[in-house]
C-alpha cells in the first residue's frame, strides 16, 4: 500500500517548486562562479610570448663543446641530392672538423654508393624523416627535424638550411667566416600586409602585429634553433589554421572563384619568422636571407596571382650573372619601407651567400668555370658598413 502525502496538494506543489527553484540556484551559481574563475585564470595567465620565453628558458641545452665551431648544413630535399658533386666539391676543400651535414629525405631514403656521388653525404639522412607535402605543414616539421637533429652535436653553433638546388656561392673559408662573425641569425622577415595569409581566428596565441613573413631559407645562430625546435605554442596553431587554397585547376572552371575565397597561407614563408617574432627575438636577427632567388610571375590566365623561382639553366648561369649576384649590397622591404643594407659583424658585405633553383648542368658550369672558387674569407672584416 503506497502511503500518501499528508500535505495538501497546494502545499506540496508549492514544495516541490521550491526544490526545483533551489536546484537551478544552485546551478546559475556554480556557472557564474566558473565563469568568474575562468576570467580570472584569463587574467592572470601570461601572453604567448611570455609562455615561450618560459619553456626557451627550461628547455635551454647545455653546450660544452671543445675545438672549432661547426656550421651545420641542413638539406631538405625531396629525395636524392642533384647538385651532390657540387657540393662535394664545396666540402672537399674544408677541415671536417668545422662543418655537419643532415639530410631530410623521404622516409627510407638511403644516401650510399649507388644514390649519391659524394662520399660527404653517406648516411647522412635523418632515420626520423616523414613525408613533406609543400604548402602543408609537414615542411615545417621536417625544418624542425633537422634543426633538433643538429643540435644533438653541441660544437654546432650555425645552421645553415638549403634545398636540393641550392649552390654556393663562395668557397667554404670564406662561407664560414661571414656565418661565424655575426653573432645573430639571418631571417628573411618583414610585415606581411598584401596577401591576407593571417587567419583571425590564430589570435589571440598569434597577434596579428606579431604576423610576419619571408623565405624559408634561413641561417641562424644555436639559440635561435633551441627556441624552433622546443615550439609547442605556434606549431599548432600553424597546424590547425596555416593552410594553402587548394591549387587552380582549369577543368573547375566557375568552381575556381569559389576555391580561391577559402583563406589561403603557406606554412614555411611564415612560422619561423612569426615564432621568433612572438618571442621578442628580432633585435637578434638580421632581417633577410643569405640565398637569393629570382621570383617570377607567372603569365597563365589561371595563375597569374602566383609567383615561381625561376631555375638557372647552363646558359643564364654565366659568370656575369653571378658577378651580379654577389654584387648586391641592399634590400628593399616595400612593405616595412625599409632598406636592409647587409652586413655581418658591422661590417658592409655582400647579401648572399647561397643560390636557387640551380639545374645540373648550371651547377656543372660554376664548377667548371670556377665561379664559386676561391675567395679571400679575410675580406669581410675590410670594409665598412655605409651610412
Amino acid at each position: 500500500m503506497t502511503k500518501k502525502s499528508s500535505l495538501p496538494p497546494i502545499l506540496l506543489q508549492q514544495s516541490r517548486r521550491r526544490v526545483i527553484w533551489s536546484g537551478w540556484k544552485l546551478v546559475i551559481i556554480l556557472s557564474m562562479g566558473l565563469c568568474v574563475f575562468a576570467l580570472f585564470r584569463l587574467h592572470l595567465s601570461p601572453p604567448p610570448e611570455t609562455l615561450l620565453s618560459r619553456r626557451r628558458s627550461s628547455f635551454s641545452r647545455e653546450v660544452v663543446f671543445s675545438g672549432p665551431p661547426k656550421v651545420a648544413y641542413l638539406f631538405l630535399v625531396r629525395r636524392g641530392l642533384p647538385l651532390d658533386f657540387l657540393w662535394g666539391s664545396f666540402f672537399e676543400n674544408a677541415d671536417t672538423g668545422n662543418f655537419s651535414i643532415y639530410v631530410h629525405s623521404e622516409p627510407g631514403f638511403q644516401f650510399d654508393e649507388s644514390t649519391t656521388r659524394s662520399h660527404f653525404f653517406y648516411d647522412r639522412q635523418l632515420k626520423n624523416s616523414i613525408q613533406v607535402i609543400w604548402g602543408e605543414s609537414s615542411m615545417i616539421e621536417a625544418e624542425r627535424l633537422l634543426l633538433d637533429a643538429a643540435l644533438e652535436d653541441p660544437a654546432n653553433q650555425r645552421f645553415v638550411l638549403l634545398s636540393d638546388s641550392c649552390v654556393p656561392l663562395y668557397n667554404f673559408s670564406y662561407i664560414y667566416s661571414y656565418l661565424m662573425a655575426s653573432p645573430q641569425s639571418f631571417v628573411d622577415s618583414f610585415l606581411d600586409v598584401k596577401e591576407g595569409r593571417y587567419h583571425p581566428k590564430m589570435s589571440p596565441v598569434i597577434p596579428k602585429d606579431k604576423w610576419r613573413k619571408g623565405s624559408q631559407w634561413v641561417a641562424l645562430i644555436r639559440s635561435h634553433a633551441e627556441v624552433i625546435v622546443d615550439d609547442v605554442v605556434i606549431l599548432p596553431v600553424f597546424k590547425r589554421l596555416c593552410k594553402r587554397r587548394p591549387p587552380l585547376d582549369a577543368s573547375k572552371g566557375k568552381l575556381n572563384i569559389k576555391l580561391q575565397k577559402q583563406h589561403n597561407c603557406i606554412p614555411d614563408e611564415h612560422y619561423v619568422q612569426t615564432l621568433l617574432s612572438m618571442s621578442g627575438l628580432e633585435g637578434e636577427l638580421e632581417r633577410r636571407t643569405v640565398t637569393y632567388t629570382v621570383w617570377n610571375q607567372s603569365a597563365t590566365k589561371m595563375e597569374n596571382k602566383g609567383w615561381h623561382p625561376m631555375t638557372f639553366s647552363y646558359a643564364n648561369a654565366s659568370p656575369r650573372k653571378i658577378k651580379e649576384i654577389k654584387g648586391i649590397n641592399h634590400i628593399y622591404y616595400e612593405t616595412e619601407y625599409r632598406t636592409e643594407w647587409c652586413q655581418t659583424n658591422s661590417t658592409f658585405v655582400p647579401c648572399f651567400l647561397f643560390a636557387r633553383k640551380f639545374s645540373r648542368g648550371a651547377a656543372m658550369r660554376l664548377l667548371s668555370e670556377g665561379i664559386a672558387g676561391p675567395f679571400d674569407a679575410s675580406s669581410i672584416l675590410a670594409r665598412s658598413v655605409p651610412d
